[in-house]
């Protein structure tokens, strides 16, 4: 039987896990190793302290905070608690995280203080969160106005562990397991409903395909705000019995120290994780003898890179995939078998039990070879954008048809290879940046009269943006300080990486800014430097 079918939630999946592997490592974080069995215990524990604190099911549970123990923990006791986690991303600014825990009207806000010098609850000082009633720091300083972990939980040890067991088994496999906010082209930010099955289903074929097995050792770099972190990352390991190894920030020695330590076999991460390993001056005095399994995508992947990874290291199994939040973060996976050429060129084709195809404006299918959008349909789909039904129609058709905004071309026997994204969208080292949603902040800078926002290649990220500014009349915009003034609003991936004046943004008949052309100057600028 399926996974969505076996446990039905992701709640009873993490009860099986204690049954299904008693003697493996489930979790190691620094001084923290727990086998499965302990580690169900301490969600349980958690859930108890959500119970305590009043969470209801169906509410919603905020987490902002890196890779780690804590997270594990505090998330997926949220979940046993028959909560709706819903993960922040740790680049955001107060003003960011804080729209997202409205919007999602969270009552819990799980959060770090001190990650990379950010003072994570003081940047929320100031905001009107009227539905926010606790704030749980999971790990760092716990200031006025907040409780730690640990006393969260004490405060749960009343609490009775047949409560806990009644909520695992009252959830219902369609329940919303999370609600992972992406960006568009409005700018603003929309909640992305999937349920528990999905995840289930989607992350059991996943793993399937990769060859993730039981007491594989994993480490997630993948941040676990995001899907490809906490769904093919933690879920993945609990279906399959492996260890979960969170890592907060890709820092290349601290990865290979760690995969040394460790014995790591499965290094999912996109394509600038790999070639900085590669290109690491020190890793020969590294033992990485234990690396299996990699999984890459989300940017372009260079066939010589994959051609490195299996002569230079010890990589058996390189799989390249293709997904977004929406489709419950995975459409097409390469598999196993496929050469180098292939993996590189492509993102490997549909999911089993899924559809795919490449479609016209009018979206009629396209013959093999013909470019157009990329569309899905299938289990993966989402429910739907949380109280946005507007957007989830023009997102998923009547015929269930998910129009992915992204435009590719599909070999003869369904593998897709992308070419080019409708909406704008760039990946800056693994991060989706949207420009409408980055333009939108940057009006804010007094003097601005118009701004376009393009991806432009670098080497290390990728993709990297590029700002077109056009100023006001009589303004004098000093591009250093627009720089500085971007960092202080957004996340440090969105923050254009290049600022240029102009006189005015190039437009075709309707007004329409021609961002194809915005592309090719910084391409071209860029390339002569």
């Amino acid at each position: 039987m399926r996974a969505d079918e076996t446990w039905g939630t992701i709640p009873r999946l993490v009860m099986a896990s204690a049954d299904r592997f008693p003697e493996v490592d489930a979790l190691v974080d620094g001084d923290i190793r727990m086998t499965f069995p302990e580690l169900r215990d301490a969600i349980v524990a958690a859930a108890k302290g959500h119970i305590a604190a009043g969470l209801q099911p169906g509410e919603r549970v905020a987490i902002w905070a890196p890779n780690c123990a804590e997270w594990v923990i505090a998330g997926l006791g949220a979940l046993c608690a028959g909560g709706v986690i819903v993960p922040l991303n740790t680049r955001y600014k107060g003003r960011e995280a804080a729209d997202i825990i409205r919007r999602s009207h969270a009552t819990v806000l799980l959060c770090v203080n001190g990650f990379l010098g950010n003072d994570y609850v003081g940047m929320l000082a100031g905001e009107d969160l009227p539905e926010l009633k606790h704030t749980v720091v999971i790990k760092g300083t716990v200031v006025d106005g907040t409780v730690s972990l640990d006393d969260y939980i004490a405060a749960g040890s009343d609490v009775d562990v047949t409560e806990v067991d009644r909520r695992v088994a009252a959830g219902d496999p369609d329940d919303l397991s999370d609600l992972v906010f992406t960006s568009g082209t409005t700018g603003s930010p929309k909640g992305v409903m999937v349920s528990h099955a999905q995840t289930l289903r989607v992350f059991e074929v996943w793993a399937d395909v990769v060859g993730l097995v039981e007491g594989d050792r994993y480490l997630i770099v993948n941040p676990f705000f995001h899907t490809f972190g906490y769904k093919s990352g933690i879920i993945a390991c609990f279906l399959k019995g492996a260890t979960i190894i969170p890592e907060p920030v890709f820092d290349v020695p601290r990865v290979l120290t760690q995969i040394a330590a460790e014995k790591v076999t499965m290094l999912p991460g996109p394509p600038t994780l790999f070639l900085s390993i590669l290109n690491d001056p020190t890793r020969d005095s590294y033992d990485l003898s234990s690396l299996r399994t990699a999984v890459t995508g989300a940017a372009a992947v260079p066939v010589e890179m994959i051609l490195r990874m299996r002569s230079e290291l010890t990589f058996k199994t390189i799989i390249t995939a293709y997904g977004l939040t929406e489709a419950t973060g995975t459409v097409t996976m390469c598999r196993p078998e496929d050469d180098p050429e292939t993996i590189s060129q492509t993102s490997g084709r549909a999911i089993p039990d899924t559809e795919v195809r490449i479609v016209d404006e009018e979206n009629n299918e396209l013959p093999v070879g013909d470019a157009g959008e990329i569309v899905c349909r299938g289990y993966n789909v989402m429910l739907g954008y949380l109280d946005n039904p507007e957007a989830t129609a023009e997102t998923i058709d009547a015929d269930g048809w998910l129009h992915t905004g992204d435009v590719g071309v599909m070999d003869e026997r369904g593998y897709v290879r992308i070419t080019d994204r409708t909406k704008d969208m760039f990946i800056v080292g693994g991060f989706n940046a949207y420009p409408a949603e980055i333009e939108n902040s940057l009006m804010g800078y007094e003097g601005i009269a118009q701004v376009a926002v393009v991806g432009v290649p670098d080497e290390r990220m990728g993709e990297v943006g590029m700002a077109f500014v056009v100023a006001r009349e009589g303004a004098d915009i000093d591009l250093d300080a627009l720089s500085t003034w971007a960092r202080e609003q957004m996340a440090n991936f969105k923050v254009p990486r290049h600022f240029r004046l102009v006189d005015a943004l190039p437009t075709n008949a309707s007004g329409k800014v021609v961002k194809v052309e915005l592309r090719e100057r910084g391409r071209i600028e860029l390339a002569g430097n």
